[in-house]
């Protein structure tokens, strides 16, 4: 069996008893990063021989995964934080798994973007989830531009590093709609800034250092705010 199995995204305290379980019963655990699973692992007292499945070697450790499921052995796949296969590697594994007809389940549990929806006030009863985009303004404006007139709340997911320029074409694409940014989730400096997406571009250029991924909601095309149906109702 392969178990997707989501882990905290920050907080260690988030873990479930079932996936505790599974990690504890599983014959291997394939971790995007074993140093990182092997810290978790150790924190709650498991001892399980890891095999390191990333992007760049999704090809050769997912045939080896592929042979030890069909061998009968059950494998455990988690990413750094959160949801496997959720902008993390575990897609073509499950592909590989059911083409060849083995058993898959998940062990559900954190989503960073999930908390961040909630967090965000806007409107969650429809959305999308963007994951990242591309890193390149050209590219990343076509990539905002498909969702230009989608009612839906958006959702995307930036590095520190790209993140000034992300809400600079954001404001230019989608203009200067409510949003929201979440950054460092669960953890003892959880942040969420909210407002219109230049104000956040305010706040982000008043931050002498930012750190870790943002998480970023953007309310969609002329939909009110769960604030703004209250008042008019």
């Amino acid at each position: 069996m392969l178990y997707l199995v989501a882990t905290p995204i920050g907080n260690l305290g988030d873990i479930t008893l079932r996936a505790l379980d599974i990690l504890r019963e599983v014959d291997y655990v394939a971790s995007e990063d074993t140093r990182k699973t092997g810290m978790l692992l150790k924190h709650f007292g498991i001892a399980k021989p890891q095999i390191a499945f990333h992007e760049y070697n999704e090809e050769r450790a997912g045939q080896h995964i592929e042979d030890l499921l069909k061998q009968g052995k059950s494998v455990a796949l988690v990413t750094n934080a959160g949801t496997p296969a959720i902008s993390d590697p575990g897609y073509t594994l499950v592909r590989r798994a059911l083409a060849a007809s083995l058993a898959v389940t998940m062990i559900p549990g954190p989503a960073a973007f999930v908390m961040a929806l909630v967090l965000s006030g806007l409107p969650v009863h429809s959305f999308t989830f963007r994951g990242f985009p591309p890193r390149k303004s050209g590219p990343r404006r076509h990539f905002m531009e498909i969702d230009k007139d989608a009612p839906h709340t958006l959702i995307y997911y930036e590095s520190p590093y790209r993140l000034t320029a992300f809400l600079k074409d954001a404001q230019e694409v989608l203009g200067d709609r409510e949003a929201a940014l979440a950054n460092d989730l669960t953890k003892m400096f959880e942040t969420v800034e909210r407002g219109t997406i230049s104000s956040l571009l305010e706040w982000v250029e008043r931050q002498a250092k930012l750190r870790g991924e943002f998480i970023v909601v953007i309310v969609g095309k002329d939909k009110p705010t769960k604030m703004d149906e209250d008042e008019d109702g």
